[in-house]
């Protein structure tokens, strides 16, 4: 087995999020902020994705001792570089959710169900305890425990699984469907920086971060044919956990839409 092989097997889910209806349903502000107010759930959960690799993959403690794999230690580092202090529009170093979080607020989106939900997290210091106390909706619940779950675990190449297939090489393609949306439906209104963080997702994971976690993918899998197996599991798991995020997204945009009517 090797990372075409998870690609072809994986084709399947990966065809149902690039096709999925929700694209289509975000025609007014109001349904943009819905995306956004769900969506916001997986822009952080994802540092928590990389934060677990680099702990496993680069030494992030004293003494310092290095790590197995240069290759695999500088993609993390490069990874974490990015995401945790990269470049916003107007030159700030900023994380990705911070960058995220401050379009959220250019489009009036709430950020405030996030906002104290990541307080829970910090007051009970357990995400799983947080997770089930709030209110999200059931499939946000299952899409969070599952990340986490499978960071607990802590089998390296299942976590680069769910980073690798779940998130890094879908977010170019997905994103770009997102984005010609946006472009299309909201002409007038101020997405700039919105449309600056999936610019700079497209550009850092289609060129940089999908190709550089493949091999990532091939070097802790070691040739072991169980752990193939293992990261293939993890990697449909982990985009079934996507696409019940998508159908909440699209439940709520339609939900508002009832009540309006």
């Amino acid at each position: 087995m090797n990372t075409q092989s998870i690609n072809n097997n994986i084709q399947a889910q990966k065809d149902i999020l690039l096709n999925h209806p929700l694209y289509t349903q975000i025609k007014t502000i109001e349904d943009l902020q819905s995306f956004l107010e769900i969506h916001v759930y997986a822009v952080w959960d994802f540092m928590s994705l990389l934060k677990a690799l680099q702990q496993k993959l680069t030494c992030t403690t004293t003494p310092w001792i290095a790590s197995k794999n240069p290759e695999t230690r500088y993609l993390i580092n490069e990874i974490v570089l990015a995401e945790e202090s990269d470049l916003g529009l107007d030159g700030r170093r900023l994380s990705h959710y911070e960058m995220y979080i401050e379009a959220m607020q250019d489009c009036k989106a709430s950020t405030s169900e996030i906002e104290q939900f990541l307080l829970n997290v910090e007051d009970t210091k357990n995400v799983f305890i947080a997770i089930k106390s709030s209110s999200l909706d059931e499939a946000v619940k299952d899409f969070l425990n599952f990340t986490f779950k499978v960071i607990e675990k802590g089998e390296v190449h299942e976590i680069a699984s769910a980073f690798t297939f779940g998130r890094e090489d879908l977010i170019p393609n997905m994103f770009t469907e997102i984005l010609r949306n946006f472009k299309a439906n909201f002409p007038e209104t101020n997405l700039s920086k919105l449309i600056y963080y999936f610019e700079r997702h497209i550009e850092l994971d289609a060129d940089e971060h999908g190709p550089m976690a493949m091999k990532m993918i091939e070097e802790l899998a070691e040739n072991d044919p169980i752990k193939w197996a293992e990261m293939e599991e993890i990697a449909i798991e982990a985009l079934e956990k996507r696409i019940g995020l998508w159908n909440a997204i699209e439940k709520r945009i339609k939900e508002k839409e009832l009540s309006l009517a």
